[in-house]
């Protein structure tokens, strides 16, 4: 149960409070082909992940498994992706999180910052006491964000439209293509569970369980919020910034803005949550492995708690939220970096599976499709790839340091 809360907060996260809207107006009522598509094509990664996970339990997640299959540097690579630049999606969740917040409780734009910092409390602190309390509370938080979702969709259900569904094209093929692109972001996250695939007493029977039941529950309540947005709010659907509140304000509850800031609250916490912990263990893997300073990798043992990880990790995380501070609170080039960080590391974790697997078996040619479908998500990155080149860079010159060093020893 505490597996499949992880897997399902690291993957419907922060997508439902804007997704819905935006890909209605992106391609209009075929919206839900685009949910459906994408929910097809996240198939073989989430399985190439649980195949992974569930084999190779290690902290390190895809780091280690591409250290196994291509070697050290290339390993370091993918820690300093996920590491340093992935987790510029943290304060960006926090952000969004008191954005929303603060929007519908109609308190000045100012408390914005002070709201993103509260959110940032609870996660940390429930990582500090280590996985195991974090899965408790996981599960707790992921059961109030499905509880949500179940009761945004019944609210407003009752006020769907059939002939919003006309026309079916509005933007033709090229909207849906749009959507998709979009929906692909919602349907990322399903590597956490490699990272913490070795607090499972059972990897190999757990993992790939909660994954599928996790990959049904994320296609059901996105398809549910896709087709209600689609069926209630017609072509108004992209319209206002908060889709959600739209939603429940059809209704005559009038519970609509506090629902949409309970929705906002839970979901920035439920995946700082998640993303916290899996910093942390991979920040002290690669201490342990010497890609960070060793007297991180402190916790990295199973059950063992990376508090100096976390330290580091919640440093990074306010570096970063500093930055968009100073931007005017622009969240857009700091998803970028987390976006085309992700890919990069889905490539290079796809082709490590390829190498791991067994040839011919069912994770291999799950393996097989993923790697197609992640370069063509790395074509589609382009020019947002600046942040992973500075990374993949730095990586290199650590690994020729190294050589240089031990060169010098044996001399």
């Amino acid at each position: 149960m505490q597996g499949t809360a992880l897997y399902i907060a690291a993957v419907l996260g922060t997508g439902i409070l804007v997704l819905p809207g935006l890909a209605a107006t992106a391609a209009g009522p075929a919206s839900i082909v685009a949910v459906l598509a994408v929910f097809v094509l996240s198939i073989p990664l989430a399985g190439t992940f649980a195949a992974l996970a569930s084999r190779y339990p290690d902290p390190g997640g895809v780091a280690s498994y591409v250290r196994r299959a291509l070697g050290q540097t290339w390993a370091r690579m993918a820690g300093y992706w996920f590491f340093f630049g992935v987790g510029a999606g943290a304060p960006v969740v926090a952000m969004l999180g008191a954005e929303y917040v603060v929007a519908i409780v109609g308190a000045d734009r100012s408390a914005v910052v002070w709201v993103a910092l509260a959110i940032f409390v609870p996660p940390i602190a429930s990582n500090y006491f280590g996985l195991r309390v974090s899965g408790v509370v996981q599960l707790v938080l992921t059961g109030a964000l499905l509880f949500v979702v179940i009761g945004v969709v019944s609210v407003a259900l009752p006020a769907a439209d059939p002939t919003n569904f006309e026309p079916f094209l509005p933007n033709g093929w090229g909207g849906v293509g749009t959507a998709i692109s979009l929906f692909v972001w919602a349907f990322a996250g399903w590597e956490i569970g490699t990272h913490i695939s070795g607090e499972f007493k059972n990897p190999r029977r757990v993992i790939p369980i909660a994954t599928g039941i996790a990959l049904v529950v994320v296609g059901v309540a996105y398809f549910a919020l896709q087709y209600v947005t689609v069926a209630v709010l017609g072509e108004a659907a992209g319209r206002g910034q908060v889709p959600l509140l739209d939603l429940v304000s059809t209704s005559t509850l009038g519970v609509g803005p506090v629902l949409v800031a309970v929705i906002a609250a839970i979901v920035a916490l439920g995946v700082l949550n998640v993303y916290l912990g899996a910093f942390a263990k991979l920040g002290a893997s690669l201490g342990r492995d010497g890609d960070l300073p060793r007297w991180m990798a402190r916790g990295v043992e199973s059950g063992g708690v990376p508090r100096r990880s976390l330290t580091v990790v919640v440093v990074i995380s306010a570096i970063y939220f500093t930055l968009m501070v100073l931007q005017g609170y622009d969240l857009t080039p700091f998803i970028l970096i987390h976006t085309s960080s992700m890919v990069c590391i889905y490539v290079l974790g796809m082709i490590a599976a390829v190498r791991l697997l067994t040839a011919r078996s069912f994770g291999w040619w799950l393996a097989v499709a993923s790697v197609v479908l992640t370069l063509g998500l790395l074509v589609l990155a382009g020019p947002n790839l600046l942040v992973p080149a500075v990374l993949a860079v730095a990586s290199v010159i650590v690994a020729l340091v190294k050589r240089r060093a031990r060169s010098r020893t044996v001399a």
